[in-house]
């Protein structure tokens, strides 16, 4: 009961918003989280400027940009460097 109440706690006290990274080597689709401190619209810009060198991805599937036959993997959380990032944007659920 303890540990779902700490989940609930979590996922109250942030924001998170659905991106699409693009870096030289892989397309990234996930979830990125910022705490509750600031305005909604200005996580990703957060994200990018703030003083952390990586970013926390959850739930996110990876494609091979070089090489796009190989399969999609799928894993539970990541972090990326963020000097790897060529492009980060929002992206719908279906996209």
């Amino acid at each position: 009961m303890a540990e779902n109440q700490k989940i609930n706690n979590f996922v109250s006290g942030v924001w998170s918003e659905r991106v699409l990274v693009v870096t030289q080597d892989y397309e990234i689709k996930g979830y990125v989280f910022m705490p509750k401190t600031g305005k909604r619209n200005r996580v990703l810009s957060d994200i990018l400027n703030g003083t952390k060198r990586f970013v926390a991805i959850k739930d996110c599937e990876i494609v091979h940009r070089q090489n796009p036959n190989r399969k999609t993997e799928h894993h539970n959380f990541l972090q990326l460097n963020l000097n790897s990032i060529i492009i980060l944007r929002p992206t719908a659920e279906n996209e």
